[in-house]
Parts: C-alpha cells; sequence; structure tokens
C-alpha cells in the first residue's frame, strides 16, 4: 500500500535507533530514544495560498531531515512504521 499526503502534509520515515552508546554501552530497548531524523518518502502538493494557488516545499523527496521530538503523527501502514507531518516540524535538511 502506497500512502499519499495531501496539501502540505510530508510522510517520512524515521531513522532506526542506535544499539550502543558512542562509549559502546549496549541499550535495552526501553532505553532506546527515538530518533529525531528521518528520510521524506512523500509530499503532498503543498499548502493552499489565498490567491489559490499552491506553496512548493523547501523539502523534497528522498532528503534526509531533522525534527522536532513531537513531530506529526505516527502511523503504521502493512507493518511498517510512518510519520505524517507538516513541513513546520522539519528543522533542518542534512547534507
Amino acid at each position: 500500500m502506497k500512502v499519499t499526503p495531501l496539501n502540505d502534509k510530508i510522510v517520512v520515515e524515521r531513522m532506526t535507533a542506535d544499539d550502543k552508546t558512542s562509549g559502546g554501552i549496549i541499550l535495552p530497548d526501553t532505553a532506546k530514544e527515538k530518533p529525531k531524523q528521518g528520510k521524506i518518502l512523500a509530499v503532498g502538493d503543498g499548502k493552499v495560498l489565498e490567491n489559490g494557488k499552491r506553496a512548493s516545499f523547501q523539502v523534497k523527496v528522498n532528503d534526509k531531515v531533522l525534527f522536532t521530538s513531537y513531530a506529526g503523527n505516527e502511523v503504521t501502514v502493512d507493518g511498517k512504521e510512518y510519520l505524517i507531518m507538516t513541513e513546520d516540524d522539519i528543522l533542518a535538511v542534512v547534507g
């Protein structure tokens, strides 16, 4: 199943969490923090402006992005977890 975002929404796949700390300590699943980095899988058509035109996105599909801790809504489709968020939730593109 393909997820197609509407209007100004973006579908992001969260990166996997690290199993170890930088010092080499292995983390149990309960101690892992969800990563705040992901890859954009799809973008909507853009926000509708007052003049009826659509605003273009600053990000594009396949960009790696950083986002806020509570960004978007988590959804599960065919057993895979995705985030659906607006462009306002994205803090930066990782080059």
